[in-house]
């Protein structure tokens, strides 16, 4: 511990240095030192005047009582002021060069000060209802200018955050969080839900009226493919004529079929399709053994190599499309969050309701952190002024507020002038 700072850790050479800016410091000791002298000035003059009307009666011999009582206002408050920063004339003075000495307790004092008056949720809450911070908002993104600024910003990083992202880490995610948690989930009751609602709404019917126009078209454009799949199927000791007029009336009833099938909404086909759907969600959902087979289903699915391949080529896919669009100062997807900003701003500044539930959810916002992590923050300043020399933290504070400080040695030279001049004129009224 050094005997002149009285400090209780020993602080590395980087540790104590203060960071400041030169030029600042450069002026603020200016303004230090014009200010001593004019302290100083006051006090030599206080002093030249006592000793010019030392010993005279009369409009002088007040004029005496005030000097002498200056100068001894100027010396106390001289030294009051010189005890905060170091030792008066260098003499180690019992509670002299407080800054030096007790820099710590005054950090930890000023930690309190801040948690207690400043970090305290009524506080916060009233000064993020006059800040307005919604409206102010509101009123700088309705400028074209700015509105444009946000989403370019907001484009350029989501296209940088968007290459950031590798490929590995794609399959890493897929493989060590979704994967094992699919696993665990079971997939029967969600399906079968999904499939009643499906029935229940007739959602299906769209995609089977497609998928039956799709097949008839294909059915009529490929009737070669059709017929060389159905001869493979046909008895190798059969005559070749016979087989080719048999295929050939098969493709006939099967495009004829189909095409009856997408033309008859009450076919039966249809309804055995409806029968067969609603019957598999109602096993999803109740049969143990249809349960089974779909987890066994999905479990081989999930663990087939192919599924992170595909994941990984889908993602890069989305990438590519987003990252283009995202850097396309004319694209849709940029005009888009323009257009979406634009209405976020107007909302912003017609709806009172929404301003105050976002002013409202700002305020929980810096109230959780403050109560969570508060005590962390104040700590910083304990922490930081530890760390500090105490001779070089007297200094710095001494420049920052020293020069103010000066005018208690100014005041204090004028009052005690004022203070000795009435005592002055009571004792010779009184006598």
């Amino acid at each position: 511990m050094s005997p002149t700072t009285g400090t209780t850790r020993n602080p590395s050479p980087t540790a104590s240095m203060m960071p400041g800016d030169p030029a600042a410091d450069a002026a603020r000791a200016r303004g230090l030192r014009r200010m001593r002298t004019i302290a100083v000035g006051l006090l030599v003059l206080a002093a030249i005047v006592y000793v010019v009307t030392l010993g005279q009666d009369g409009a002088l011999g007040y004029v005496n009582a005030a000097a002498e009582a200056s100068m001894v206002g100027a010396i106390a408050d001289w030294f009051a002021v010189t005890a905060l920063f170091k030792h008066p004339l260098g003499l180690p003075i019992p509670h002299t060069a407080l800054i030096p000495r007790r820099k710590d307790e005054l950090g930890r004092g000023l930690e309190e000060f801040m948690g207690e008056n400043f970090l305290q949720e009524g506080i916060i809450r009233e000064r993020i209802e006059a800040a307005a911070i919604s409206r102010r908002v509101g009123t700088w993104l309705a400028v074209p200018a700015n509105a444009r600024r946000v989403v370019d910003e907001g484009a350029d990083l989501a296209a940088i955050g968007l290459r950031r992202v590798r490929d590995e880490h794609v399959a890493s995610l897929i493989t060590e969080a979704l994967v094992p948690r699919f696993h665990e989930e079971p997939i029967s009751p969600l399906l079968g839900g999904l499939l009643s609602e499906a029935l229940k709404d007739d959602l299906h019917h769209g995609l089977v009226d497609l998928a039956l126009s799709e097949l008839h078209g294909w059915l009529l454009e490929n009737p070669d493919t059709v017929s060389e799949v159905i001869g493979e199927r046909a008895p190798w000791w059969t005559p070749p004529r016979l087989n080719e007029r048999v295929v050939a009336r098969i493709h006939v009833e099967l495009v004829r079929w189909v095409g009856d099938i997408r033309d008859n909404p009450e076919h039966r086909a249809r309804h055995a399709l409806d029968q067969l759907l609603t019957q598999l969600a109602q096993d999803l959902l109740e049969d143990p053994e249809t349960q089974a087979r779909a987890e066994r289903f999905k479990d081989r699915v999930l663990d087939h190599p192919q599924v992170i391949v595909s994941a990984v080529s889908l993602w890069n896919g989305v990438r590519r499309l987003m990252t283009a669009s995202l850097q396309d100062p004319e694209g849709a997807l940029r005009a888009r969050m323009l257009l979406e900003v634009e209405r976020f701003a107007a909302r912003l500044g017609e709806d009172e309701p929404l301003r105050e539930r976002l002013d409202g959810l700002a305020a929980d916002a810096v109230v959780f952190a403050v109560e969570r992590y508060g005590a962390e923050v104040t700590a910083v300043i304990t922490a930081t002024i530890e760390r500090w020399d105490g001779k070089e933290a007297a200094r710095r504070i001494e420049l920052h507020v020293g020069r103010d400080l000066q005018f208690i040695r100014i005041n204090g030279t004028i009052v005690g002038g004022l203070v000795g001049l009435v005592i002055h004129a009571a004792s010779q009224v009184l006598s």
